[in-house]
């Protein structure tokens, strides 16, 4: 067990290594955008199903609430959270279209929309960045290692350098926490 622990330990260790050996300057335009769009006015919009949705929620929970320290709050919203729009454009349209129509009647142009997606492959958050692509939001993806249908359409895409769904997802909530402090340290 103390080897698989250690095992598990290192390649989370290995992926953020190699983050911060050659992601530095994506994370650092992902930040800046953030930073100049909060500056404008603007939101920030998080989207993504599973652990990426917590993930989702997690980070407009930082922003609106504080991180580290006292400042007002951070416009931003998690499109996971409303149980009976997610379950009535699901039933009513498609299950791909439950972030898609909430960016249509929520994102501005000059908002972000951050979809997340280990694999880069999930349907709906393709679709809602498609469609914030159209309306002018800046789009921003966090993704896995390879290329993928999100980080080909992003404006900035961050892919973790791991093919692991549990390794990605640490390394996207460190970059969040990331996200957070440089917003909350540039209002």
């Amino acid at each position: 067990m103390k080897e698989k622990i250690e095992n598990l330990l290192q390649n989370s260790i290995d992926a953020k290594k190699e983050l911060l050996d050659k992601s530095v300057g994506t994370i650092e335009k992902i930040a800046k955008a953030m930073v100049s769009a909060v500056k404008n006015g603007k939101k920030i919009i998080i989207f993504g199903n599973g652990g990426s949705a917590a993930d989702s929620q997690h980070m407009a929970a930082e922003l609106i609430g504080r991180f580290k320290k006292e400042r007002g709050a951070v416009p931003a919203m998690a499109l996971t959270t409303n149980s009976s729009i997610l379950t009535a454009v699901a039933n009513d349209y498609d299950y791909s279209e439950i972030f898609s129509r909430q960016i249509e009647a929520l994102g501005q142009k000059g908002d972000i929309a951050l979809g997340i997606s280990t694999s880069g492959n999930s349907a709906n958050v393709i679709k809602a960045v498609k469609k914030a692509n159209e309306l002018g939001l800046i789009t921003i993806g966090l993704t896995g290692k390879d290329e993928s249908p999100l980080s080909s359409i992003c404006r900035l895409s961050l892919r973790v350098p791991s093919q692991s769904a549990p390794v990605i997802q640490e390394a996207h909530i460190c970059c969040i926490h990331i996200f957070c402090d440089i917003i909350e340290n540039n209002m």
